[in-house]
């Protein structure tokens, strides 16, 4: 056949290729992407952005792409295009469309070192599911009758342990307190008993391996907490053995018991699932609220007003149950306790105990003239609303007072 029609026969082809391409670069050019840059192949600027900055700061990288691209900006972090927001609106819509438009999408570290049936990775139904079990189990009622009274139960072991003038490190403290209520609710451990002892070191080996580089090499905090992951997954699994074995001999009553049981009595998840959510909520109920508890008493002393109102809302409610002749706090104290909130609110705000989040685009997503596309990673930095002075009267000031209208807008500090 002459060379004339090969190429002939080959020409609607070689035309289809060429308009499909050019289908593709349009499609590519057609979104209005952020300003940004998206740094050096593969790593992107994911190690700027990850570098250590104060809790009450944005820090220096984040400070610099405001500065430059405005409060939302394009990036490659974590191996991924990336969308950062620091705008207050985008953030609200984000979160906002979970499960519409955008879904979690955490690092795959995360969900290796967590497990694949955590809720910080799951989505969709499965997540729901896995939400709705927990929830139920920390239902109102439960609340105010048994969860109220355990944190007191274990605030006072705490506080009876230290001794008179003694020198301690307060986020210990916090994390012996916060681990020890979960310990109790999940699985009925009771606090200073080895195997909660052990199980606790076992867990802050896991810890510091989930903050740290993914790097699977023998002697590496991420392969320590692998390990360490497995022992408590094992420790769980006698649990549950010992509950089932206990629930068949009738000498246990599920219906009531620790979360292990709620789940094991309400729900048909496999043992695999059954595992990674009581790790996850252990994980997730420990760590944020320690953090908490020593960054308001990290806060506090810089303003002693605040410390005289708290000390004086607690008094007058303790005075007013001794003339009840009643002893253990009860769900109407708790709500009277409102400057309280308000300084748990702003020790929130500032200390931010959750910088950002890990979100994905599941469809073309456009907001304030920019494109999100489908696929893109999505990071609401929480960080910089809270610190964010258009939103905020002198962000980086510790003011309890800015809350008591429940209004997120600028507010003046009363008079010291």
């Amino acid at each position: 056949m002459p060379d004339s029609e090969y190429v002939v026969l080959l020409l609607p082809s070689i035309l289809t290729l060429f308009l499909f391409f050019i289908l593709i670069k349009r499609k590519r050019t057609r979104f209005n992407l952020p300003p940004g840059n998206m740094g050096w192949p593969l790593i992107g600027e994911t190690i700027g952005y990850l570098k250590p900055y104060s809790a009450t700061s944005i820090g220096e990288f984040m400070q610099q792409r405001i500065s430059r691209y405005g409060k939302i900006y394009k990036s490659n972090l974590f191996g991924e295009r990336t969308v950062v927001s620091a705008d207050a609106g985008l953030n609200k819509f984000i979160l906002q469309n979970e499960g519409r438009l955008f879904e979690c999408s955490y690092p795959r570290s995360i969900g290796g070192i967590l497990g694949k049936w955590s809720m910080l990775v799951l989505v969709g139904d499965m997540h729901r599911d896995m939400r709705t079990i927990s929830l139920n189990f920390l239902s109102h009622a439960r609340l105010r009758t048994h969860l109220l009274r355990e944190v007191e139960k274990h605030t006072l072991l705490v506080l009876n342990s230290w001794k008179e003038d003694c020198v301690f490190p307060a986020q210990d403290e916090a994390k012996k307190f916060t681990f020890n209520l979960m310990a109790t609710h999940i699985m009925s451990m009771d606090p200073g008993h080895p195997e909660t002892e052990q199980l606790k070191k076992e867990y802050v080996t896991f810890m510091k391996g989930v903050v740290s580089a993914p790097l699977n090499l023998p002697g590496t905090a991420y392969r320590k907490a692998l390990q360490s992951r497995s022992t408590i997954l094992k420790f769980i699994e006698g649990k549950m053995e010992e509950k089932i074995r206990k629930m068949k001999e009738g000498r246990e009553n599920l219906e009531e018991d620790d979360l292990l049981g709620w789940v094991l009595k309400h729900s048909n998840l496999s043992t695999e699932q059954i595992l990674d959510l009581i790790l996850s909520l252990l994980f997730a109920g420990h760590e944020t609220s320690s953090v908490a508890i020593a960054l308001a008493i990290y806060f506090l002393p810089g303003c002693p007003t605040a410390v005289q109102q708290l000390r004086v809302e607690h008094l007058e409610i303790a005075r007013a149950k001794k003339q009840l002749g009643e002893m253990e706090l009860n769900w109407e104290d708790y709500k009277k306790m409102e400057f309280t909130q308000c300084v748990i609110n702003e020790t929130l705000r500032l200390g931010n105990v959750v910088r950002f989040l890990h979100r994905k685009a599941l469809k073309d997503v456009r907001y304030k003239g920019y494109d999100i596309p489908c696929g893109w990673k999505v990071l609401p930095v929480i960080a910089a609303v809270h610190l964010d002075s258009c939103l905020f009267d002198q962000p980086q000031l510790f003011n309890p007072w800015r809350w008591q209208n429940h209004i997120i807008t600028k507010h003046k500090i009363p008079s010291l």
